[in-house]
């Protein structure tokens, strides 16, 4: 289908697109039981915003326009944006070494502001949640960024990481003077108008959604604890509704001054080196970019306990759609939306990178041996006919398949469908196999098998 601008759909018939939106998300809901999501539609020109659910399956409080959903990763947005404000009040140029800010980096000399950004700094994901909770910030990055577990040197690949937006929310203490969500509530929240919530919140300010999760045996949705480590929250701990989504996107098109013009292209623009696999086509400072039609899309993918937020944006037509819902089923749920918006609107709304042409897939005994990203292991082993697994610290191990181009699938046991997993990387002197990425994370392999 041939790309059409929203804004003319929308204004011929808002009110019969509002309800047969109305009408998938509540069907779409009940079918991947979302208990309550919300999805904004904004063209600049028009809003249509639709709702539906329980904001807690277990109190059954109602999911309205302003409920706050706990919006994982897309939080890093906002820590980004925060940088770029600083530096374009010239407290600091991106590519300055970040240990000038964060001293926890010494030891990576190499790292700048840039590559924090935009997760070229070769630093592992960090500790799980759980790990992380009972430290500090000093201890956290200068445990897990030293020069042993650098995956890459600087600037040479892409391996997603909190840990690098951890010491992002370090730097912004550092030139402020504040805490990092003082800081991002005055130079963000505020002046779009969205009411700060965070994890950390005891008595929120405003109404907040629960995570779900589904118990398989019974078949019941029960309340998610949210495990996020308070150290971690500039990679993941604010709360917000998709119309507070719909004005960040605006934001990052230009079309707010709380972003000038020049910061919300910079955050666009994509990062040489930053290849992010499965998880984009390409990443600026801080933002997913998304391929489609010739266009190029902005946003970003969030996930905390039982959650499932996405924003995109696209400049050219003044589009942003948001998306938030409250169980691990939103994410399925969120591709159907895309799928419906184009069906209704004309618009086709990325939620993946653009499809790669692989050819047929081929043997690959040499991906075989273990990986490492900080303390978590990728152990990639053949079975008796050749073809490899791969298992993540021990769990079940999941088949690969594997493409000329070094691409690879991970097939799930259970049905036997394939969804792209990641990437081979072969070392540019010797050519042999040296890393693995899967779902974003690289790994660096440590021994053959």
């Amino acid at each position: 289908m041939p790309y059409t601008t929203a804004t003319t759909i929308i204004e011929r018939s808002p009110s019969r697109l509002r309800q047969a939106l109305q009408d998938r998300l509540d069907a779409l809901a009940r079918t991947h039981r979302v208990p309550g999501a919300h999805l904004a539609v904004d063209t600049g020109a028009d809003v249509v915003s639709v709702h539906t659910g329980t904001a807690d399956a277990a109190t059954g409080t109602p999911f309205t326009a302003d409920t706050a959903v706990p919006l994982g990763s897309v939080t890093k947005v906002y820590t980004a944006a925060a940088v770029l404000l600083l530096a374009d009040d010239g407290d600091l140029d991106l590519d300055d070494p970040a240990a000038s800010f964060v001293p926890e980096l010494r030891a990576l000399p190499e790292v700048t502001v840039r590559h924090l950004l935009s997760h070229t700094a070769g630093l592992p994901t960090g500790p799980d949640s759980d790990t992380a909770a009972g430290t500090t910030v000093a201890r956290y990055l200068t445990g897990t960024c030293t020069a042993q577990d650098a995956l890459f040197t600087p600037g040479a690949g892409f391996s997603y990481s909190n840990a690098g937006y951890v010491a992002a929310g370090r730097l912004i203490e550092s030139v402020t003077g504040m805490t990092w969500k003082e800081a991002v509530r005055a130079l963000l929240l505020e002046p779009l108008g969205t009411a700060p919530a965070h994890l950390d919140d005891t008595a929120p300010a405003r109404a907040v959604a629960a995570g779900h999760a589904l118990n398989t045996a019974t078949g019941q949705l029960r309340p998610a604890r949210q495990n996020l480590a308070p150290v971690e929250a500039p990679a993941g701990a604010l709360l917000a509704s998709a119309l507070d989504l719909a004005a960040l996107g605006g934001a990052l098109i230009g079309r707010s001054a709380v972003l000038p013009t020049a910061v919300a292209a910079h955050l666009r623009t994509a990062v040489p080196g930053a290849a992010p696999g499965v998880l984009a086509d390409a990443w600026g400072p801080g933002l997913a970019l998304f391929h489609q039609d010739g266009r190029w899309w902005c946003g970003h993918d969030g996930n905390a306990q039982g959650t499932s937020c996405h924003l995109r944006a696209e400049p050219d037509s003044g589009v942003v759609v948001a998306f938030t819902g409250n169980a691990g089923g939103a994410t399925a749920l969120w591709r159907d939306l895309a799928d419906d918006l184009t069906r209704l609107t004309g618009v086709r709304v990325p939620t993946a990178p653009a499809p790669a042409h692989r050819g047929e897939p081929v043997p690959f005994p040499e991906c075989a041996g273990t990986y490492r990203n900080g303390a978590t292991e990728y152990r990639i082993a053949l079975d008796d006919a050749g073809a490899p697994a791969l298992s993540v610290d021990g769990d079940l191990p999941l088949p690969l398949v594997c493409y000329p181009d070094l691409t690879c699938d991970l097939v799930d046991p259970a049905t036997g469908r394939r969804e792209p997993g990641g990437h081979f990387h072969r070392d540019p002197v010797t050519g042999t196999v040296d890393r693995v990425q899967i779902s974003g994370r690289t790994a660096r392999r440590t021994r053959t098998a």
